[in-house]
């Protein structure tokens, strides 16, 4: 069980500083590959699997920020990796969404959560493009921009706009699509946009009224999932519901995660 002396307040107001000074040198380095600068771009898990040189610049300013304002803390990031700590450990994703960084489309994130025995106690989700900054905090809720929020409320399953996303890997992602095919007659419609934090966020402002990925790191979740969360979603962290599968992470607004959860079983998720 996470320290309940943590200062959730302090924690939140360092991933939302840090968070902020990354984006903006991802802002930056999106407005200069805009003008033509060429941006390294190497492969990892698989050839569509992408990470550049501006994921670890952004990486790399944040464990310094943090270096600085958390001497101490463990770091866990996406592209460094690292371990959890005794105390906090902050999970950094530098670029949440580096495909769609790379082709121009402006949906992709620096998240930066503190956690406490695995647990997200607060963090910050911040989107370079637009300026948006999402922030939670334990027992404290979740705002856009300052503002507070909460999830939308549908009233039957197929009113229900679900969010979700697809592996590098091909084998895994055929099985997924076949359960979106299964899925998609049952809701409103399925939307996939490419950065997990920020999905996870949509679903606490109620742009989408459920989420569910297989495969997540826990840098793709640890900030938006708290995010939701806060505003009120039920959330499921991989793990925690294996007849959803043994990784899949799931937030959806609470009038429908009772029957959207039959619904995904019905559909073969167990089977991804």
């Amino acid at each position: 069980m996470a320290d309940v002396g943590v200062d959730e307040s302090l924690l939140k107001g360092v991933a939302e500083r840090v968070a902020g000074e990354a984006a903006e040198l991802v802002r930056d380095a999106w407005e200069g590959m805009n003008r033509g600068r060429v941006v390294r771009v190497d492969t990892k898990s698989a050839d569509t699997d992408v990470v550049t040189a501006v994921d670890h610049e952004s990486e790399q300013l944040v464990r310094a920020r943090l270096a600085e304002l958390r001497p101490g803390d463990a770091v866990l990031g996406e592209e460094g990796g690292g371990d959890a700590g005794d105390g906090v450990t902050w999970v950094v994703d530098p670029i949440d969404g580096t495909v769609n960084f790379l082709y121009g489309l402006p949906w992709f994130a620096v998240s930066v959560a503190a956690q406490v025995d695995g647990v997200s106690v607060a963090g910050a989700v911040v989107e370079p493009v637009s300026g948006r900054v999402w922030t939670a905090a334990r027992g404290q809720g979740a705002w856009l921009d300052g503002r507070p929020l909460t999830t939308s409320a549908p009233e039957r399953l197929d009113l229900t706009l679900v969010g979700t996303g697809f592996a590098y890997k091909v084998d895994r992602r055929l099985r997924q699509a076949r359960f979106a095919a299964g899925l998609v007659g049952r809701v409103r419609d399925i939307r996939r946009n490419g950065a997990a934090s920020l999905d996870l966020c949509a679903v606490g402002a109620g742009w989408l009224d459920a989420y569910v990925e297989h495969g997540l790191g826990r840098w793709d979740w640890a900030a938006g999932a708290l995010v939701a969360s806060e505003a009120g979603a039920t959330v499921s962290l991989p793990g925690e519901d294996p007849a959803l599968g043994p990784d899949a992470t799931y937030a959806a607004a609470s009038s429908i995660a009772t029957p959207l959860r039959e619904a995904l079983i019905a559909s073969g998720i167990g089977d991804v």
